[in-house]
């Protein structure tokens, strides 16, 4: 079931046209199907697009667009989902003996309660809506949240000629997306084969350091946590740098406080400061929808993620499972695909061998009474 138009409707509709994949492509493959040989270490969003649109051509993979699932619960009394969905203006509802949930971490836009955000009389938009720089050229541009889209955002606005401050609210590690010519990814997980985590984090703050040097004078705190026990445990990714940071060494991009209220054409910080500007783009992330459909089940916590961590929290109760809320990307979510398709196929392949065995033939007798007048 799929509520949009297309597949990857996330990278489709609701991304910036200069994304590329910040991992390298080998650890942002599916099952069975590795990326073709002649793209990048680092895919464009079109080419990524080409790939998962392959990928269902090639399992033949067809889902029900434009069909929207509206409730799931678990039916004890015959021991099945049923699935309510809406349809252009239809409703439906299928019958399952299983049901993977796979709506993932983005489902939906996050949106902050900013006191006066509604009253300012610029444009605002979520980092979803944002395409491309060139339409906010020469505006004074506030970006809110200093994440990947946030840094990506504002790095793309200053190379289309507007001015960006970035709104930095909270600690945040930015590291280099390589390391001596390797990914800094591919790097701490071969650390972590013979490594503890707090060591490799030890390890990649000092190499950060030495390529990309003191950030915090440039407003930007680093967590006391390291980076990869706060992406483990709090699911807060590191940036990996892929530009901005240099813009933000020379003031192209300015970095400022958390903001106290918008007026109706400027923004006070919380340091005091006034801020005219012209747009708000509010690169604040997304939320998982799962609570607001999935019914009576304590698998999934109040923030739609399943309650049991990571590498445990795939499968439920009844029949019930969870792919792509690993908060590691894409390796995260085939992980867990596999693991899904290996034990649906087990669980149907000993219920045939319980069904042959009751095809045993049965002789029942049957005795009639008749009673005569």
């Amino acid at each position: 079931m799929e509520r949009s138009d297309c597949i990857a409707s996330l990278w489709q509709k609701r991304t910036y046209e200069r994304l590329k994949l910040h991992l390298p492509k080998k650890f942002c493959q599916l099952p069975d199907f590795p990326f073709p040989d002649h793209y990048p270490e680092y895919p464009t969003k079109k080419q990524f697009i080409e790939y998962l649109e392959m990928y269902a051509r090639n399992f033949d993979i067809s889902p029900r667009f434009n069909e929207c699932v509206e409730a799931a619960r678990y039916d004890e009394a015959c021991g099945l989902w049923r699935v309510r969905t809406s349809a252009g203006g239809s409703e439906a509802e299928y019958i399952c003996r299983w049901l993977v949930v796979a709506t993932g971490e983005n489902a939906e836009r996050l949106l902050p309660d900013i006191e006066g955000l509604k009253e300012f009389g610029g444009e605002v938009i979520h980092a979803c809506e944002y395409k491309c720089g060139e339409s906010f050229r020469g505006k004074k541009v506030a970006v809110v949240g200093c994440g990947n889209s946030g840094m990506e955002v504002s790095l793309d606005l200053c190379n289309h000629g507007a001015k960006p401050s970035m709104v930095v609210r909270s600690s945040v590690h930015v590291l280099p997306r390589e390391i001596f010519g390797k990914s800094t990814f591919e790097l701490a997980m071969l650390m972590l084969k013979w490594l503890p985590l707090w060591v490799v984090d030890k390890i990649l703050l000092v190499l950060a350091w030495m390529i990309l040097g003191n950030i915090e004078k440039y407003g930007l705190k680093r967590p006391s946590i390291g980076p990869l026990e706060l992406k483990n445990t709090r699911g807060k990714t590191p940036v990996l740098d892929i530009g901005a940071l240099d813009r933000i060494k020379s003031r192209d991009i300015r970095v400022i406080p958390g903001i106290k209220e918008f007026t109706r054409s400027a923004v006070e910080l919380l340091n005091g400061d006034k801020l005219e500007i012209d747009s708000v783009v509010l690169a604040t992330g997304y939320c998982s929808n799962v609570p607001s459909w999935l019914q009576q089940t304590e698998f999934f916590s109040n923030d739609g993620f399943p309650r049991s961590p990571f590498p445990n929290g795939w499968k439920g109760e009844d029949g019930l499972y969870a792919v792509g809320f690993t908060r590691r990307g894409l390796s995260g979510a085939s992980a867990d695909a596999m693991k899904i398709a290996r034990d649906i196929g087990t669980l149907w392949r000993h219920s045939l061998k319980h069904y042959n065995k009751q095809k045993v033939p049965i002789h029942r007798r049957c005795i009639a009474t008749f009673q005569s007048n």
